[in-house]
């Protein structure tokens, strides 16, 4: 049972995890929208609405903590200088999950997740 658990696992290793997580996060940020599975979804707006309220406050410190996460100099600037600005008044939920299909290989859920 997961009661209380503060993430998924996705079947991989913490950094493999991350990794994905990183890189599904700046795919996001550059294209504004991605299918992905629907758990990865989830996870993923977890971990790119806290990368969007801390960009949001548009100091040095918060340029540093989002490119220690994205590791991405162009997703970083992205995010800071056109995404962040734009979400300022609003108090999160900044993505929206929709579910589109069943995938035909394995029949998992998938899902696009865009940024609102």
């Amino acid at each position: 049972m997961r009661h209380r658990h503060g993430y998924r696992k996705l079947g991989r290793t913490s950094s493999h995890r991350a990794a994905l997580l990183k890189n599904l996060s700046i795919s996001l940020i550059e294209h504004g929208k991605i299918e992905t599975t629907a758990i990865k979804a989830k996870e993923l707006r977890s971990y790119v609405e806290k990368l969007i309220t801390i960009a949001g406050k548009n100091d040095s410190n918060a340029h540093r903590t989002v490119f220690a996460a994205l590791q991405s100099k162009e997703a970083t600037k992205t995010l800071l200088n056109d995404i962040a600005p734009k979400y300022v008044e609003r108090a999160g939920g900044y993505t929206r999950i929709t579910r589109t299909r069943i995938r035909r290989g394995d029949a998992t859920t998938m899902a696009f997740i865009e940024l609102v």
